[in-house]
């Protein structure tokens, strides 16, 4: 899959084609909608894969949208993309998937100048209470809430999904070398859900300065082609 980004600022990483794998061992159907779409990456390699989910996107940031808009086009996939603060958008409409890439840096950490940059990378922008009250309500009843975050916030995640009365059904931490401690969390929640918590094998990036067969296969099957361009 091709996917053009602009030339300068916040691009997409691994985190996007873990997340990719991860969303896709659930077999999404339906009406599936990626919040925070970015240059469309998660969204459209889902509706390559799945033809007969109904993919939709938000993203408040203009520049992102004509990207996700150029990448659905070159790809010949149906995919909507709408400019909108996520918390904002209208509630008659529901979901049998809401996946999401979210901002996840911590209040703590040195924050970019860069506008785009500060949106797309910063929790403050999208709360985990706002966050998650949002999704419960464009929900459908039993079903699938499935995001990546920065792994030391779990616990606050945990929390917040309580009080919306949605559960952590699959979990599954990624480390950077088998050594290392995890420093992504891909979450896979549902609301009305009595399951046990799965904790999934952890997701090992690298080893002995390559990467593991599964995360070569995660870049197999994505199969992406970045090129940096204005449009």
């Amino acid at each position: 899959m091709t996917l053009y980004q602009p030339e300068s600022g916040y691009a997409y990483n691994s985190d996007s084609l873990f997340l990719y794998d991860f969303i896709s061992r659930f077999n999404p159907k339906g009406e599936l909608l990626d919040v925070g779409a970015g240059c469309g990456i998660v969204g459209l390699l889902l509706k390559r894969d799945f033809r007969k989910v109904t993919v939709s996107a938000v993203e408040k940031q203009e520049l992102f949208i004509k990207y996700a808009q150029k990448n659905a086009l070159v790809n010949g996939l149906e995919y909507r993309v709408d400019k909108a603060n996520f918390l904002e958008i209208d509630e008659e409409k529901k979901y049998d998937f809401i996946v999401s890439n979210p901002p996840f840096y911590p209040d703590g950490v040195k924050k970019s100048q860069d506008e785009v940059l500060l949106n797309a990378r910063y929790a403050f922008n999208l709360p985990l209470d706002d966050f998650f009250a949002k999704v419960s309500r464009i929900l459908k009843p039993h079903s699938h809430f499935i995001f990546c975050y920065d792994p030391s916030a779990f616990g606050d995640i945990c929390t917040a999904l309580n009080r919306v009365k949605m559960r952590i059904c699959d979990v599954e931490f990624v480390h950077p070398k088998v050594d290392k401690s995890a420093s992504l969390i891909l979450i896979h929640a549902r609301n009305g859900s009595k399951s046990m918590m799965k904790v999934l094998e952890p997701l090992v990036v690298m080893s002995a300065n390559e990467y593991t067969k599964k995360v070569q296969s995660i870049f197999t099957k994505a199969d992406t082609k970045s090129i940096k361009c204005q449009i």
